[in-house]
C-alpha cells in the first residue's frame, strides 16, 4: 500500500507566513522618502522649472503680504544633486517676516497625499509647509521642541531623530484628511499621517487649530486660530528669509470618507 507524505510543518508555516505578508497592506506600503516619484494620478506641483512655479503658485494674500508678482523665489542649481530647485529666500521676508512673501498653490485641496523634499543650507534655517494653508508642518533646523523640525506645530513633539541634517535633502510624505463639518460646525478635526525621511513619525494625528495668528494662514485670525472654517486651501510654503530649498513636490487628491489616514 502506498503511503502519502504529509507536508512538513516548516513548509506549512512558511507558506502561511507568505500568504499573510501578501495580504498585508503594510507589506506593499507605497514608496516614501527622498526621491519618491509621483504615482499615477498625482499632480506635480514643482518640477524645478520657472514655468511651473509661475503656472501653479502665487503669493498668499494674507494681511502681511508685502511682495508683488512675479514671485521672487529663485530657481537655482540643486546644491546636492542634479537639476534645479526652488529657493525660499525671498528678500521681502528678510528677518523672518512670515506671511510677507509666502507662496501658495493657486488650486485648493481637501484630502490628499503629499510628497515634498527640502534642503536647509545653513544651521538655523527656517521655513514651513502649510497643509490647506492652515496647518503648519515645521521646517526649522536646530529646534527639537514641539515648535521644531517636522512637528505638527505646537501639537506634537519634534521627531528630530529622523532629520538628515543641514546640507542634505529631507522628505515629508503625508496623507491628510480635512476637517469635517455639519450645519456649519466642525464635527471632526483635520488629521494626518506622516513619514519623515521614510520613517513614520505621526499616525492619525488630529490637528486642533491654526497657530501663529492671522499672518500664519487661513483661519489664523479666527477665534485665536480655533475658528476653523469649511474652506479648502492650497499648499503653502513659508518664506522666512533663509536659504531653504524645495524640490520634487507632488500631490494626489483623495476622498477619505473615514477618519483614517494611516498608510
Amino acid at each position: 500500500m502506498k503511503r502519502f507524505l504529509r507536508a512538513k510543518p516548516v513548509f506549512s508555516f512558511t507558506l502561511l507566513l507568505l500568504v499573510c505578508l501578501l495580504g498585508s497592506s503594510t507589506y506593499f506600503r507605497e514608496p516614501v522618502g527622498v526621491g519618491t516619484k509621483p504615482p499615477k494620478g498625482a499632480e506635480v506641483l514643482f518640477d524645478g522649472s520657472r514655468a511651473m512655479l509661475d503656472a501653479k503658485w502665487t503669493y498668499w494674500e494674507g494681511p502681511r503680504l508685502a511682495a508683488s508678482l512675479p514671485i521672487k523665489w529663485t530657481i537655482e542649481k540643486d546644491p546636492a544633486g542634479k537639476g534645479t530647485v526652488l529657493n525660499s529666500n525671498d528678500p521681502t521676508a528678510a528677518g523672518g517676516k512670515y506671511g510677507s512673501a509666502d507662496i501658495v498653490t493657486k488650486k485648493p485641496y481637501r484630502d490628499f497625499r503629499l510628497h515634498l523634499e527640502f534642503f536647509i543650507s545653513k544651521p538655523g534655517g527656517n521655513s514651513g509647509v502649510y497643509l490647506q494653508n492652515r496647518y503648519e508642518i515645521q521646517v526649522l533646523d536646530g529646534d527639537t521642541t514641539s515648535h521644531g523640525m517636522a512637528a505638527v506645530i505646537n501639537e506634537t513633539p519634534s521627531p528630530y531623530y529622523a532629520y538628515n541634517g543641514v546640507g542634505k535633502w529631507n522628505s515629508y510624505d503625508i496623507t491628510f484628511r480635512a476637517a469635517r463639518f455639519k450645519d456649519g460646525k466642525r464635527v471632526e478635526k483635520a488629521m494626518l499621517t506622516m513619514y519623515f525621511n521614510g520613517k513614520k513619525v505621526h499616525t492619525n494625528q488630529p490637528i486642533n487649530q491654526v497657530w501663529g495668528g492671522a499672518n500664519s494662514g487661513i483661519d489664523g485670525g479666527n477665534d485665536g486660530g480655533k475658528g476653523i472654517t469649511d474652506t479648502p486651501g492650497g499648499l503653502k510654503l513659508q518664506a522666512e528669509g533663509h536659504d531653504v530649498f524645495y524640490r520634487n513636490i507632488w500631490i494626489k487628491e483623495l476622498d477619505l470618507n473615514e477618519a483614517q489616514t494611516d498608510f
